[in-house]
């Protein structure tokens, strides 16, 4: 419905709402004709055109919404002339622009000043300091740049500034300190320099303090130990170094902590487990050592735990599984050592268990087969010994199960009833005998490097998404798998150092691999000639043309694939598989 004419002869008329409607066109400026009105509500439409400058004629105007629209133009400097207005929400209308006119600052009632995910541009002048009514400022996701003038701190009404994914500048004021009332400070993803000022423990108030993604440096200050009701801390960005204070114990509400990918250089305090509340410790990417403290298993509330990427020795604390609420427990990349804690059954909630690339022994515990929740359970590149117990087939939602690179031995391990999993890789190891897959969902089957013998599993043909097989380096006897054609999204076959033999076909075999990119034989008993029907219908590979921006890779958003092959004798890792 379009917005092209309204009835306005009542001029008494002091509330106005049309939100959340399907109104079209512009804002009809005879609206600004209703000099008494006190309250415009526009939001959720599909408006379009400007702003009326006429809107400066409502000096009764206390709330004007307009969100969610597609407007555009620029805000008029007329909004200067409403000294009533207490509210002013314009945001998501993408194509708003311009800068904040100075004007705006006369509206010293002004308690609420709302532009999120428009195209506002320029800088926040001094003079916002005038406003000192306003409680909060959401200007989040637009073009504003240039420094956060220290005059913010006279707006000691304050509650919550929320002035993230912009490009600001410069250092965060401490003059932010003097705001009492402020329960929330958003500024991350912007381009702030220098260190976190001390001055933000006297906002004792605040819920919410985020300022990840910058490039602020120094250390974590201890004044924070005095923000007695933070529950959200987000300090992610690469540069912070230092320790993580203790005194962060006091921050008895807190129920995330974001301190990843710094370079922040100390142990893990044990009074991290006094806690509770805590739901989230993203601690990854750092530069932390000694062990994980036992402590850790009083937070009770714990959800997600990722201590990934750092020096941490020692074994990893039983008491850690004793977490009811632990849903993702990430470990990888550390120097931990031991055997895997036997309780780790007991974990009932666990959906992700990632500790590749330590130095973990013995084997894998039977009291895995209680974690019927688990989506992802990745062993790699330890020194785990010993078979797959038969009881992880009650792991019935295990789609990634990765255990490259250890001692397993025996037989192949029995997964058919494993029915949702999508990608396996047993590679680097000691595991022998004949083998056989019955996995519809199956996208990557990596078995490189250990003793599998007999034939290629005929089982395979029912693996209808399988993109990557990789059976290099076993002892497995048969001839060229011509069988494989029905696998219509193979994209990686390597079948090399294997004892594959006879000819690979003729020129009236009928080959069929339109998605293929990488095949390796190599060294293997293959004998004849080479049939150039089979080059031919190697499709894929021919196609060259991919779009600029268009480019994708084999995986999802939790397992990238890769791959080891051979070209003239050197082996090359291929990180990233080609997709289109």
């Amino acid at each position: 419905m379009q917005l092209n004419y309204l009835d306005l002869s009542d001029n008494e008329l002091n509330y106005l709402d049309l939100s959340n409607n399907a109104l079209t066109g512009e804002i009809p400026s005879e609206i600004c004709n209703l000099l008494k009105l006190r309250e415009f509500h526009l939001n959720s439409n599909q408006l379009e055109g400007s702003i009326p400058v006429q809107i400066g004629n409502l000096t009764s105007l206390k709330w004007l919404i307009l969100y969610e629209n597609q407007l555009n133009g620029e805000i008029p400097n007329t909004i200067g002339n409403l000294k009533n207005l207490q509210v002013m929400r314009a945001g998501k209308n993408k194509n708003l622009g311009g800068i904040i006119p100075r004007e705006i600052w006369n509206c010293t009632e002004l308690t609420m000043l709302g532009l999120v995910e428009t195209s506002v541009s320029g800088l926040l002048p001094p003079s916002l300091g005038l406003l000192k009514k306003l409680e909060n400022i959401y200007i989040w996701n637009t073009l504003f740049s240039g420094q956060i003038p220290p005059e913010i701190g006279d707006c000691t009404a304050l509650q919550e500034i929320s002035l993230s994914q912009n490009s600001l500048t410069g250092s965060i004021p401490k003059s932010i300190g003097n705001l009492k009332n402020l329960r929330i400070l958003s500024l991350w993803q912007n381009n702030l320099v220098g260190t976190i000022p001390s001055e933000l423990g006297n906002c004792k108030k605040l819920t919410v303090l985020d300022v990840s993604s910058n490039s602020l440096t120094g250390n974590i200050p201890q004044s924070f130990g005095n923000l007695s009701a933070l529950q959200d801390l987000g300090l992610s960005m690469k540069q912070i170094s230092g320790r993580i204070p203790a005194q962060l114990e006091n921050c008895k509400e807190l129920t995330q902590i974001d301190l990843d990918n710094n370079n922040i250089a100390s142990t893990i305090p044990s009074e991290i487990g006094n806690l509770t509340k805590l739901q989230l410790l993203f601690l990854w990417k750092n530069k932390l050592m000694g062990s994980i403290p036992s402590s850790i298993s009083k937070c009770q509330n714990l959800e997600e735990l990722d201590f990934s990427y750092n020096s941490l020795t020692g074994n990893i604390p039983k008491g850690i599984f004793q977490l009811k609420k632990l849903k993702m427990l990430l470990l990888l990349s550390n120097d931990l050592y031991g055997e895997i804690p036997e309780n780790i059954g007991n974990c009932s909630s666990l959906f992700r268990f990632r500790v590749n690339d330590n130095k973990l022994t013995g084997p894998i515990s039977r009291e895995i087969g209680n974690l019927e929740n688990l989506d992802a359970l990745d062993l790699g590149s330890n020194q785990i010994s010993g078979n797959v117990p038969p009881e992880i087939l009650g792991c019935r939602n295990l789609t990634n199960l990765d255990l490259h690179s250890n001692l397993i031995t025996e037989n192949f391990p029995e997964l058919s009833r494993l029915v949702s999993l999508k990608f396996v890789d047993f590679s680097d190891n000691l595991i022998e005998g004949t083998w056989s897959l019955h996995y519809n969902n199956l996208r990557s089957l990596k078995l490189a490097s250990n003793q599998l013998e007999g034939s290629l599993p005929c089982s395979l043909v029912n693996c209808k998404k399988l993109k990557i097989l990789d059976v290099s380096n076993n002892k497995v006897n048969d001839t060229f798998p011509r069988w494989l054609v029905n696998l219509p999204e193979l994209r990686v076959l390597l079948l090399r150092s294997n004892n594959f033999h006879g000819s690979i076909g003729n020129h009236k075999t009928k080959f069929s691999f339109p998605n293929l990119r990488i095949i390796d034989l190599s060294h293997n008993m293959f004998h004849g000639h080479l049939p150039s029907n089979f080059f031919k219908n190697l499709i894929a590979m021919m196609n060259g043309n991919v779009e600029k921006g268009k480019l994708q890779h084999m995986g999802d958003t939790y397992y990238h694939d890769s791959i080891t092959i051979d070209i003239k004798g050197n082996y090359i890792d291929v990180v990233n598989i080609q997709l289109y």
